[in-house]
């Protein structure tokens, strides 16, 4: 039976998946459908019904994961409303995409990937980082021996404070809701990439800051982690008030024999040294080109979905409407909140923690 989907939450995030539904649906999965969208805000829920076409607009995202018509259940609400859909969805036997973080704490985030494994059903988390062109392309570029020992990362992660602008939404000022801040809900993803690019830390040491007064809420957080060969990584994340300046990242890594830098988390340009072959800058178009022949992209399809952020949406469909394992999933992005629980404690305790 051609797959079915559903969307919980019509915010900004949601609207960026529902774009990326469409489009896939358009070139890929004959006969599937995107069939149905539910917010609590039942006119929003309706205006992305009307704009897709879709029968079915809910304000209760259960309703959506109870219609018989649903396969596969896109949530994308608020943090604190995974644990309930999350448990909800798998029971049911449907497939699951999950933005990130998964929940509030380590201990949801546990018993969700337990549940989603529990119930065999296709899962896969909003990790996108680890479909961006320059990451996958960076880590293909630092595998080469030659480089020898990697020694240090300096990575900075900014954006302004997602209650305003394109974002819509304030409920990430409630630590009950979004269970926690800048790290957990923005620079999980800077954890998850750093462990993909450097392997596992040994330990790590961490201080929170937080300057725009929302408890609970830390508008800055500085992480240094430490690797068994020696490397030693500085994540610096920051929420402010600069609405001109959107999500960026700069990243910087020193090898033995190599430097590498790059200012964008998405398409750019790589900038390199090597001891045996001097400077070198791998362009935005190269970037891309590279990127498509690790990921075996040729279809035009897949290569406009690769473009638009939207290969991670391609990746779950596929998956779905097989039937069979997604990527990133639920146990990729517990790894990465256990890294996030304990930096909370390292800030919170003053100490180094290390990392089983």
């Amino acid at each position: 039976m051609p797959l079915r989907v559903g969307l919980i939450g019509a915010g900004h995030i949601g609207g960026a998946h529902a774009r990326a539904i469409r489009g896939v649906l358009q070139h890929e999965l004959a006969g599937a459908a995107y069939v149905a969208v539910a917010d609590r805000e039942l006119v929003r829920a309706r205006r992305f019904a009307e704009l897709a076409g879709l029968p079915h607009a809910l304000h209760d995202g259960h309703a959506l994961i109870d219609l018989a018509d649903v396969d596969a259940v896109y949530i994308c609400t608020p943090t604190r409303e995974h644990r309930d859909l999350v448990l909800h969805a798998a029971a049911a036997g449907k497939a699951i995409f999950c933005e990130k973080p998964l929940a509030v704490d380590l201990v949801t985030a546990r018993d969700l990937t337990a549940a989603v494994q529990a119930a065999g059903v296709t899962n896969q988390v909003g990790l996108i980082l680890r479909y961006s062109p320059i990451f996958v392309v960076l880590k293909q570029l630092i595998a080469d021996p030659r480089l020898g020992r990697a020694m240090t990362v300096l990575f900075r992660d900014d954006q302004f404070f997602p209650i305003q602008g394109h974002y819509a939404s304030t409920w990430r000022k409630d630590a009950k809701v979004a269970g926690g801040g800048a790290l957990i809900e923005h620079s999980i993803h800077d954890l998850d990439l750093l462990r993909w690019l450097l392997g596992e830390p040994a330990r790590l040491r961490a201080e929170t800051r937080n300057f725009a007064g929302h408890q609970g809420i830390e508008d800055l957080a500085q992480v240094t982690l430490g690797y068994a060969g020696g490397c030693v990584a500085t994540l610096v994340s920051i929420w402010h008030n600069v609405l001109s300046r959107p999500s960026l990242r700069q990243i910087e890594l020193f090898f033995e024999n190599g430097y590498f830098a790059l200012d964008r988390d998405f398409l750019g340009s790589i900038r390199m040294h090597t001891s045996w072959g001097g400077e070198h800058e791998l362009s935005e178009a190269a970037v891309f080109e590279r990127y498509c022949a690790i990921a075996g992209i040729h279809a035009e399809a897949e290569r406009d979905a690769a473009r638009r952020w939207s290969l991670q949406d391609l990746a779950f469909l596929r998956a779905a409407a097989a039937g069979g394992p997604a990527f990133p999933d639920f146990a990729v992005a517990l790894r990465a909140h256990e890294l996030v629980d304990a930096v909370y404690r390292s800030a919170a305790t003053r100490a180094e923690i290390a990392i089983s």
